[in-house]
């Protein structure tokens, strides 16, 4: 090592004193180069010595900010409060994340670092040229809100199923689970879709409403699970269940009116002069078929942000005491964020039933907006 600090301080004069800096940058990574071969050590770019040739470090030093750069990203990466790793716990991914300890328990894996990874299905979708990442939403591989989400269904298929029979055999549902589990069921048919939509056409989509209102709920509180993660704070997941509302409503209106009367029924019917009307009448279609498009976007943005952003302050609150880990503050910040993330999953308890509830009532409102004359 010294001898190689010696050659360089040679190399160093024997540039010419009037040369330029890149001269002497390219007469120094030269010097290295052939160092590094003589000795075995990496060349053309590579490290040799604490050495790295074209330009990027030289005698210990950093050049053209590339080191520093990656090493500050690679701390940002690692923080326990960095965007990156807080986000990485609340959005969808290819795997289901456990503490070290239990994944090696559950593999058998002495040096596990804790990511389950879910098995490939063989169908992957389209891959964007040139890079590993697909096209969106053409990613058929399996993630952990797909799993989640049919954990969800058959959740709700079973507990379900033995529900119905109970109110098939007209005898009382017993325990507490299957007494509130009625009473919310009746809550949806009466005091949601016959209240909103009518006694006649209430009836016909209380089926449905019961199936919106059910799924987001159980994915939302399975989302209180750490390991799961909540399907609803996705917005493919929100925009996809805002997508079948819109298709259904848009279906209630043309049965009820058929197309042209349900595109004129978006229109109020409003007492104005003639001419007022030809005037006004196709700016406001125009206002109030836009109104209807925004009306849906908004309803998977709704539960999307109210969701993500719920568990987003729950890992901020919880990532505080990996942040502090080592110094003093750490025995003040632990048990702060405990009772933190205690209150503020209390309040996403409520917030999970809130959700559905507002979800499936703006679900029944549009339906009843798209089958009554204004």
């Amino acid at each position: 090592m010294g001898a190689n600090l010696r050659s360089d301080a040679e190399a160093h004069d024997e540039v010419p004193v009037g040369a330029s800096t890149d001269e002497k940058s390219t007469a120094v990574a030269a010097e290295g180069s052939s160092h590094s071969k003589g000795d075995g050590h990496a060349a053309d770019g590579h490290a040799a010595d604490g050495h790295v040739a074209d330009g990027h470090v030289a005698d210990g030093h950093v050049a053209d900010g590339h080191v520093a750069e990656s090493h500050a990203e690679d701390h940002e990466s690692h923080s326990p409060l960095s965007p990156g790793h807080l986000f990485s716990h609340v959005r969808d991914s290819y795997d289901f994340h456990f503490s070290p300890t239990v994944a090696r328990w559950l593999t058998g894996d002495v040096k596990h670092n804790g990511h389950i990874k879910l098995p490939e299905t063989g169908i992957v979708g389209y891959q964007i040229p040139g890079t590993e990442k697909y096209l969106k939403p053409l990613d058929f591989k399996l993630t952990r809100f797909m799993v989640v989400e049919l954990l969800a269904a058959c959740l709700i298929f079973v507990v379900f199923t033995a529900v119905a029979r109970g109110l098939k055999s007209n005898s009382a549902p017993r325990g507490r689970l299957l007494n509130m589990l009625e009473a919310m069921i009746q809550f949806i048919r009466v005091d949601i879709a016959k209240s909103v939509i009518g006694k006649k056409d209430g009836a016909k989509f209380a089926p449905f409403l019961l199936t919106i209102f059910f799924f987001v709920l159980t994915c939302n509180l399975l989302g209180m699970i750490p390991v799961m993660g909540t399907p609803t704070g996705d917005f493919a997941v929100t925009a996809t269940l805002a997508g079948i509302v819109f298709f259904v409503v848009v279906k209630a209106g043309v049965e009820k009116f058929g197309a042209g009367g349900f595109m004129l029924n978006l229109v109020p019917s409003m007492d104005l002069p003639p001419m007022m009307k030809v005037a006004l009448l196709p700016l406001i279609f125009v206002i109030e078929v836009v109104g209807f498009l925004i009306k849906h976007f908004v309803l998977a943005v709704r539960l999307f942000a109210n969701m993500m952003a719920g568990h987003l302050v729950l890992a901020v609150i919880v990532a505080f005491i990996g942040a502090t880990y080592g110094s003093w503050a750490h025995y003040l910040v632990v048990p702060a964020s405990v009772l933190g993330a205690t209150s503020i999953s209390v309040l996403e308890l409520f917030v999970a039933f809130l959700q559905a509830y507002i979800f499936t009532f703006l679900a029944a409102l549009f339906i009843s907006s798209a089958t009554h004359h204004h």
